[in-house]
């Protein structure tokens, strides 16, 4: 049987209000027998599920592709629904019935039909009160269809006839707002009535207005006013329309939300709540009308990334009462999000809350490293029956959660913790004979979750949570393995491209605040354009493109992913050796000077080694989009970056000018050691490693491609060491130091339990991170052949002791897996190949190849170490 199945559309299944008017199809075979190959595809969309009349159809074409197969039929029309269906037939004769149908429905595409306004509480720069905006809609005939379009200057929630509409949070996420400012649409058919309606929504400042860059004492960055602009539009029965817009009849007051920032934390006075303020029949004279700003619609787009959502939520392990006599909840878990609880009391009695990642050496709650981020909830009781709270427009990164006041005697079973994360679905799965590695995976899992909140942050509890393009760069590839980050990063680097700069610098971080603020911080006093953080423009692009087969990304971010390479360009000693500009070099490396953040390396080869890299992708770039003249250019003139990388660093000898460990790695990585010399270069990594007890002295720089280094180039045994151990400094000491997620620094937590420096000390930090990438190509084995899994290469590569390892994905194609075991003097495998897909499974040692079609395969071979 063969059949279609696990349809998408831009990567979503059955997507309500898509911007993108030549939205691409992607599905996955599934068939009962193996080696099953597409040989044609027939795409159909219509108007309707019966296909009558048809809009496009492709007829039969002759292609294996599955994935990204682009809508090519007459333009579609604005808040319309298509749906679509795919058949196929493959090498083998056979042919599929029809799949089921699926859909999309357009958003607003068509920018001559918006109405609506920005309507503000035209309130002061400095308030942080969550503000109500109220407006009716009434309704006559009977309601085939309506949708709410809808977006804020700010953070909202938004409700019809008080119900909320979404399970959305932080709408609508944070962008580059004076280029790019996302609404989102929702379905509001079933609760719209006839008659009287009545919109309400609860505006925050947000990303928009409030503390941002918070050590820099940053706000109002975009605006001094949060606004709502919703527009709704209804079809009757009848054939009639009616649209209903933000405009200055519109009402708004000042709710029970008396201050909410995303660093500070969220104060609520139920006895301020209006019941039915959001609802038909309530007396609302005593509120103002809003103010209507001058702002158009030429920045509003679909929501194009995944909606932030509750993830899941977390029970209290244990509570209890520090030296110091504070009452503690402990989640057992470092995460993102927010705390729900239940109280009773009397009106105005309080609950006040703070949260904390960890407990100082002495067991008491540890607040220092959340600098200026003041991460509080306070809750004043509207008194009588049991009442249940959780913040709405805020979040923070905690693990452990202090009561400061709470009206009788607080219970575990009162609290529970919200994860809250961009809603990306989980791709891989990682499991091995050593319980460590598996908790580094965990670790790794974790604080993806906690730092993919709209963007990739670099932490989320500190008065920082900002975009840093190196830490993105560094973990994308890690990513991908986790969760399915191809709309994520795809709407990150839309404002990557919207806020690099007109001569091709990118901003340290993205959206850009930075430049926006006035600032004497020597580490980011220049707000754009080093080593290693600009390159996220190419590398990120690029590695989507490996990783999706996603060629669109590539010719969307072309032109920023050239702008930077130019950039550098210009800046390079005779356009070749970048030794000019404010570089984060080797940041926070161990190798540094006391009390210092920048590594030993120096920065002008990092620099010039990120610029070979950058330019090297750019030639493979512009050759996969068909541009010969552009990739013949940027191939030549990465040949002569290596060539002048060589003669800058390297004697004739081949002894590398630093004598640093990532200055050796990132040669290596980068294929920029004369060839004659890779073997010195390698030696020499060892010897560095050997100097340190066997112990990494890399920081942001180096770390991520250590042990691919190592082992790449005949180190196995050494990678495998490098990885597994476990006292200080290593990735596993973290994990014996009770961690659940990724630190900022190595020594976060010393050995003899004293702390890094308050000033930056994040216990939920990504970027170490980045070595999933070798537990799942390398230890596990499977990596991608060929651009999206078309082609897949299994690789095991036993050592370290481990006696069997196993790995999950699921590619583009559908769910690969491998797991290998060492048996006696075997090694067992286990491959499962996606259809419509190859693989090429190299046994260890012998480096002998087996051709895979798809399906599952097992082997025994004879393994003996060494």
């Amino acid at each position: 049987m063969l059949e279609v199945t696990k349809l998408r559309c831009e990567y979503l299944t059955n997507p309500l209000g898509l911007g993108e008017p030549h939205p691409r199809f992607s599905w996955v075979l599934q068939a009962d027998s193996s080696n099953v190959m597409q040989k044609s595809y027939r795409v159909q969309v219509g108007a309707n599920r019966g296909f009558v009349p048809l809009l496009w159809d492709t007829e039969a074409i002759s292609s294996s592709s599955s994935i990204q197969v682009e809508y090519a039929g007459p333009a579609l029309c604005s808040c319309s629904r298509y749906f679509w269906r795919v058949k196929i037939a493959d090498t083998a004769g056979q042919e599929s019935p029809w799949s089921d149908p699926s859909w999309f429905e357009t958003a607003i595409l068509d920018r001559s039909l918006w109405k609506a306004r920005f309507i503000s509480s035209d309130d002061d720069a400095g308030s942080s009160r969550g503000m109500r905006f109220r407006g009716e809609a009434s309704v006559d005939g009977e309601i085939a269809w309506a949708r709410l379009y809808a977006t804020a200057l700010g953070i909202y929630e938004i409700s019809l006839n008080g119900a909320n509409l979404g399970d959305a949070v932080l709408m609508p996420g944070w962008t580059a707002y004076e280029k790019r400012l996302l609404y989102q649409t929702f379905d509001v058919t079933e609760l719209l009535r006839p008659g009287a309606n009545v919109i309400g929504a609860t505006v925050a400042p947000g990303w928009y207005k409030g503390d941002l860059a918070g050590w820099l004492g940053a706000r109002n960055l975009y605006g001094t006013s949060t606004a709502l602009f919703a527009q709704l539009i209804v079809r009757l029965k009848n054939g009639g329309e009616l649209v209903v817009s933000t405009d200055a009849g519109w009402k708004v007051s000042e709710g029970p939300v008396l201050m909410a920032e995303l660093y500070h934390g969220e104060s609520y006075d139920a006895r301020l709540e209006e019941p039915g303020w959001d609802a038909p029949g309530f007396d609302d004279s005593p509120w103002r009308r809003v103010a209507v700003l001058d702002r158009g619609w030429d920045t509003l787009a679909a929501q194009d990334g995944p909606p932030v959502r509750r993830q899941e939520t977390l029970s209290v392990k244990t509570l209890t009462t520090t030296p110091k006599g504070e009452r503690v909840l402990d989640f057992g878990q470092n995460l993102a999000g927010w705390v729900r609880f239940t109280v009773r009391g009397n009106a105005g009695d309080r609950v006040v809350l703070r949260h904390a990642e960890i407990l100082d050496a002495e067991g008491n709650f540890y607040t220092a490293n959340l600098r200026g981020a003041k991460a509080r909830i306070e809750y004043t009781l509207r008194g009588g029956a049991e009442e249940v709270f959780e913040p709405h427009f805020t979040s923070m990164g905690f693990r452990y959660v202090c009561i400061d006041e709470y009206p009788g005697t607080p219970r575990p079973e009162n609290f529970s913790a919200v994860v809250v994360s961009s809603d990306m679905g989980s791709t891989g799965s990682f499991e091995c004979s050593h319980p460590l590695l598996n908790a580094l995976h965990r670790n790794i899992d974790w604080s993806l979750k906690g730092n993919f909140i709209d963007v990739p942050t670099d932490c989320p509890q500190r008065d920082e949570r900002l975009g840093w393009t190196g830490d993105a760069q560094v973990f994308v590839r890690t990513a991908s393995f986790h969760r399915d980050i191809a709309s994520f990063m795809t709407k990150w680097l839309r404002d990557l491209a919207a806020d690099q700069r007109p001569d091709g610098g990118v901003p340290f971080v993205i959206p850009d605040v930075l430049s926006k603020v006035p600032n004497n911080d020597p580490h980011t006093a220049q707000s754009h354009s080093s080593s290693g953080w600009g390159d996220a423009a190419v590398i990120c692009p690029w590695t989507l493109y490996e990783v999706y087969g996603d060629r669109r990304i590539l010719e969307r971010q072309y032109e920023s992913m050239k702008g930077w390479v130019e950039y550098v360009r210009g800046r390079a000693q005779d356009g070749l050796l970048w030794n000019t500009g404010y570089h984060f070099g080797d940041w926070v490396a161990l190798d540094a000077k006391e009390g210092s953040y920048f590594g030993a390396t120096p920065n002008d080869l990092i620099a010039t080694a990120f610029y070979a890299y950058s330019s090297e992708l750019l030639a493979r770039t512009a050759a996969a989009l068909s541009r010969a003249t552009d990739a013949d250019k940027y191939r030549r003139l990465h040949e002569e970056i290596v060539r002048a990388f060589r003669a800058e660093f390297f004697t004739l000898t081949g002894r590398l000018a630093s004598r640093t460990q990532t200055a050796h790695i990132l040669a290596l990585s980068f294929g920029l050691v004369p060839p004659e010399h890779r073997g010195r270069c390698v030696e020499t990594l060892v010897e560095l490693l050997k100097e340190n007890g066997g112990h990494l002295t890399t920081g942001f720089i180096g770390t991520p491609y250590f042990c691919r280094a190592l082992s790449d180039n005949g180190r196995l045994d050494e990678a495998y060491t490098l990885l597994l151990k476990e006292d200080y400094p290593s990735w596993l000491y973290q994990i014996t130091r009770g961690a659940t997620t990724i630190w900022e620094h190595w020594d976060g937590i010393k050995p003899d339990g004293s702390l890094w420096s308050v000033n930056m000390n994040s216990f939920n930090h990504y970027a170490y991170g980045s070595v999933g990438d070798w537990l799942y190509r390398v230890v596990g084995g499977l990596d991608a052949e060929e651009p999206g899994y078309k082609k897949i290469r299994f690789e095991p590569r036993p050592g370290g002791g481990l006696t069997w390892a196993r790995v999950k994905y699921t590619t583009p194609y559908g769910p690969a897996s491998l797991e290998w075991r060492l048996e006696g003097g075997d090694l067992r495998i286990e491959a499962l190949v996606p259809h419509n897909t190859t693989a090429r499974l190299i046994l260890p040692h012998d480096g002998s190849v087996v051709a895979l079609g798809s399906g599952f395969h097992t082997f025994r071979h004879p393994y003996a170490k060494g």
